[in-house]
């Protein structure tokens, strides 16, 4: 029995993004740029090691987004989760044009091997980046002791001595912080 693909009710925003991509409005396309320009170049220059490179693959998924923007359809993807699947396919593409063309049997089943293993590092990347978006949306108090935790892996009480709050303060903003994210995501998931 196939999947049915999920449903989301996309924000009038993502309403009026669609649309005008659809019509290949230039401003839409600037909009979806503010939107997601930022992440999807992070992620880019993290994906490719060499920001050049990520800046000429990041002309590539904007002209594709521009190109396939009649087709985005925003009952099926946010605006980033789209981009960043057209960022993520092009970072691929630029990934393997870097691998040499084997010269063994051995050697292409090696590549074959790591294919799916670089897949599943650059999957493991769009969420970090995408994580990172959303704490870009937090008040920066909050944001701050989300990443002291998360990406320095300090504990409460570390991040209490390192900043000079008080630990019920810090208890309290990661609380917060987490519970805005879990809305966001939620409300993601819902395209509200």
């Amino acid at each position: 029995m196939a999947a049915v693909p999920a449903v989301r009710s996309p924000s009038p925003a993502e309403r009026r993004l669609a649309d005008g991509l659809g019509r290949r409005d230039e401003a839409a396309l600037g909009d979806l740029h503010a939107l997601c320009g930022r992440t999807v170049m992070g992620f880019l220059v993290r994906t490719l090691g060499n920001r050049a490179t990520a800046e000429d693959v990041f002309q590539q998924v904007f002209l594709e987004a521009w190109q396939r923007g009649p087709t985005y359809d925003p009952g099926r993807a946010s605006p980033l989760t789209w981009i960043m699947a057209i960022a993520r396919s092009r970072g691929i593409d630029q990934l393997r044009k870097r691998v040499p063309e084997p010269r063994d049997p051995a050697g292409s089943l090696a590549l074959l091997e790591g294919e799916g293993r670089g897949d599943a590092v650059v999957d493991e990347l769009i969420e970090r980046w995408r994580f990172a978006h959303l704490l870009g949306q937090l008040p920066e108090q909050e944001a701050d002791v989300l990443r002291r935790r998360f990406y320095a892996g300090a504990t409460q009480t570390e991040i209490a001595d390192s900043t000079g709050m008080p630990l019920g303060t810090v208890k309290m903003r990661m609380v917060q912080g987490l519970g805005r994210l879990r809305d966001m995501l939620d409300a993601e998931e819902r395209g509200a």
